[in-house]
């Protein structure tokens, strides 16, 4: 499975966040897409619509585990996507910003 480290991820790189509702609004990356799992396959043509056409999906939920599911899901639909080793765990521990739905200071749930 394709994989990236939180360190090696820039500003501006596309970000596709999976937690379910409650897990965003306590804290998620800003200006991440937010399609939770559970709602995944219905929304994905929110996802073709906003990711970059040359570039690379980055996806991400608390752990890892999750993500993993929809990047191979992404792999397998011919999509540029890897999945963000840790999650938003290692995002928040390694000091990356995390806002709630007002845009103030969050917390990964």
């Amino acid at each position: 499975m394709p994989t990236v480290e939180v360190a090696d991820l820039k500003d501006g790189d596309f970000l596709l966040d999976v937690r379910e509702n409650d897990e965003w609004q306590a804290g998620h990356a800003e200006g991440a897409l937010h399609i939770p799992i559970s709602e995944f396959v219905a929304r994905y043509g929110e996802l073709t619509q906003a990711a970059p056409q040359d570039g690379r999906v980055n996806v991400i939920c608390r752990s890892g585990g999750r993500s993993a599911q929809v990047t191979n899901y992404l792999v397998q639909q011919g999509i540029d996507a890897v999945n963000v080793d840790g999650g938003m765990q290692v995002w928040e521990a390694a000091g990356r910003p995390v806002v709630d739905d007002t845009g103030a200071p969050g917390f990964v749930a």
